[in-house]
């Protein structure tokens, strides 16, 4: 809106127009950070001072007076103040001590070890503690300062990307990061949906395209199957391991130089400067070897060497876990290779020959790659950014989410509430009731998984839903609803539709899925479906033979007089024999027994209803 202006010496009336909020688009990577946005109508990422490069190494160096640098000057202190230099930071967001145990000698820093294994990681640097989200502010910050250089005005909102695999943790940690760097984000999207953004710019809105989005960074992996059809950008699924990545291809060749030339890790551990050295040296050997046959670089006083065959079967398993991913996303979206119309390569690890190879080889089609894979996320966000902005108004987007989400009900059971793929933002309510008499109370406890028992999913949180007035079991309406935002951030909220009581909790774990835990809940959902369907049906006997027997029990008590002795004794029988059948491993036996006990007592109900009516009728004309 317009500011008016008056000028009381001249009696003058002055119209300003009102600078617009410029909103950003970020794409905070493992190695390489970018901000974007939209100029004349095309996204753009904005170069660095010089005019040379969009990237921002993801990289911080603190210097003895407390000075913080960023970028391409810190990335030279890597190896002559390892120490000091933070790199990486990405991959410990949302991460426990016990998330990086087994990581940490890579890492040329100081990671604090703490008692408590659960709590969140921190990094030591001279006499001061950081957390990954204070590391990862510093790095916003530096963007959010070439923004305002560049385009000569305050930046103060953004949209920022995270790996679709990031958990609630993880988000939040990036959301809190950014609001640290004074942003305020407005969305956080995910990364390969952003890069579907900066691609479907110049696509027809009355064409109708499936596309995979092949997104292998620094540090992480996603691929999206994604429905582009007339301005709506639809992900049908995704899959993907929040710890593969380029690092991983550096990694595998560090550790073969180490067993080739005789280091150990002992020898990383003395000295911090030798690991470093190694990982920069396998970084430059892996670009190299993306045009060249073969690498050689002297460390320490020896030569190391590497051929481009050699390299490619070291990382060939874990470009085959990629491969692994594609195919399950593909079956998760119900479509065939030959349905994709195109597949999108986003990332810079994807310029690795043998990922574009075993890409082509497995889409049967040529990836396409026209935007530089760098780029593509932060320009995306910078669309996402222009949406926000109101600027766009025919592009709709729908995120989906990569992980069921439901509730513990009676015998250990996962009662999905918000299947795996589901589209976000969403709400999604369903009605559950009491199991005791004159339940006041009733625990509710949010897990997050594929497996068909809470105890091999992943707890994110419990509430318990007071004062619910005191009923018979059965009676009472709870109405659960699961609200998942656009940043993938879970809400639940249980109300007593009868009383009106009503309770809330923001689900926000104390610390994210590990990265083998992630990979490991889906494979097993897979692995282990047949046994879960036994399971499940067990349980779910079982429970109901339990509540027969309560139904049972509480009749006989109450109409004992309306059954002959003989009804009482065989009712007795029948009840002792589902008693029993409900201890055992028996499915079938238990419904069985079920079966045997409903239909022997059918009767009797019929017997109380006539009983009850005549006693209301008593003294009545009808």
């Amino acid at each position: 809106m317009p500011k008016i202006s008056i000028d009381l010496q001249k009696g003058q009336i002055h119209k300003e127009e009102e600078q617009k909020d410029l909103i950003v688009g970020i794409d905070l990577g493992t190695t390489n950070s970018l901000v974007a946005y939209v100029k004349d109508g095309e996204p753009v990422a904005i170069q660095d001072e010089e005019g040379k490069s969009a990237l921002l190494p993801s990289v911080l160096h603190f210097a003895a007076d407390g000075s913080i640098i960023t970028g391409e000057e810190a990335l030279k202190k890597m190896v002559e103040d390892p120490e000091h230099t933070i790199y990486s930071v990405k991959r410990l967001l949302g991460k426990s001590y016990q998330d990086i145990r087994e990581h940490q000698v890579y890492f040329g820093y100081r990671i604090i070890e703490s008692e408590d294994e659960n709590q969140l990681v921190k990094i030591q640097v001279y006499d001061r503690f950081y957390t990954p989200i204070e590391l990862s502010a510093e790095i916003l910050k530096a963007l959010k300062r070439r923004a305002e250089q560049q385009m000569g005005q305050e930046i103060s909102k953004a949209v920022i990307t995270v790996p679709a695999y990031f958990n609630d943790a993880q988000r939040q940690a990036t959301r809190d990061a950014g609001k640290l760097a004074g942003l305020d984000v407005l969305r956080i999207v995910n990364e390969p949906t952003a890069a579907s953004l900066a691609y479907g710019l110049g696509l027809n809105p009355e064409d109708e395209q499936y596309i995979a989005v092949y997104d292998l960074g620094g540090g992480t992996f996603d691929i999206s199957v994604l429905h582009l059809h007339q301005g709506i950008f639809e992900v049908l699924s995704t899959h993907g391991d929040t710890f593969l990545g380029g690092d991983d291809f550096d990694r595998a060749l560090v550790h073969y130089w180490m067993e080739t030339y005789g280091w150990a890790e002992a020898d990383l551990e003395a000295s911090a400067g030798l690991g470093q050295a190694l990982r920069l040296a396998a970084e430059e050997a892996k670009k190299a070897l993306s045009t060249e046959e073969y690498y050689s670089s002297r460390l320490q006083g020896r030569e190391v060497e590497i051929s481009r065959q050699k390299f490619e079967e070291l990382i060939a398993p874990l470009v085959q876990r990629t491969i692994d991913s594609c195919r399950q996303a593909l079956k998760d979206a119900g479509k065939e290779v030959a349905e994709i119309d195109r597949v999108i390569l986003v990332g810079g690890s994807t310029r690795v020959p043998l990922v574009r190879r075993q890409v082509e080889a497995f889409f049967e089609q040529r990836p396409f790659d026209r935007i530089h894979p760098d780029e593509v996320v932060a320009l995306g966000a910078a669309v996402q950014a222009d949406i926000l902005a109101g600027n766009r108004k025919g592009i709709l987007l729908l995120d989906v989410t990569p992980l069921s989400l439901g509730i513990e009900t009676l015998g250990g059971l996962m009662d999905v509430i918000l299947p795996r793929n589901s589209r976000i933002p969403t709400r999604v309510g369903r009605q559950y009731t009491t199991s005791i008499d004159g339940q006041a109370n009733l625990r509710i406890s949010v897990y997050q998984g594929e497996r068909d028992l809470v105890k091999d999913n992943r707890k994110l949180g419990e509430f318990v839903l007071r004062g619910i007035p005191p009923m018979p079991a059965g009676i009472p309406k709870i109405e659960i609803h699961f609200i998942l935002n656009a940043d993938g951030i879970l809400t639940v909220k249980a109300k007593e539709l009868r009383s009106g009581v009503e309770q809330q909790i923001d689900v926000k774990p104390s610390y994210g899925l590990s990265e083998e835990e992630m990979a490991r809940m889906l494979l097993e959902s897979i692995q282990h479906a047949r046994e879960d369907r036994d399971a499940r049906a067990l349980l779910e006997a079982r429970v109901e033979g339990g509540n027969l027997l309560q139904a049972a029990d509480k009749f006989l008590q109450q109409h004992r007089s309306l059954l002959s002795e003989e009804e009482l004794r065989q009712t007795n029988s029948l009840i002792e024999a589902l008693a029993g059948a409900v201890k055992g491993e028996d499915k079938d036996a238990i419904l069985q027994a079920i079966d045997e006990l409903n239909e022997y007592t059918r009767p009797f109900a019929e017997r109380a209803m006539d009983k009850t009516i005549a006693e209301a009728m008593k003294g009545k004309k009808v």
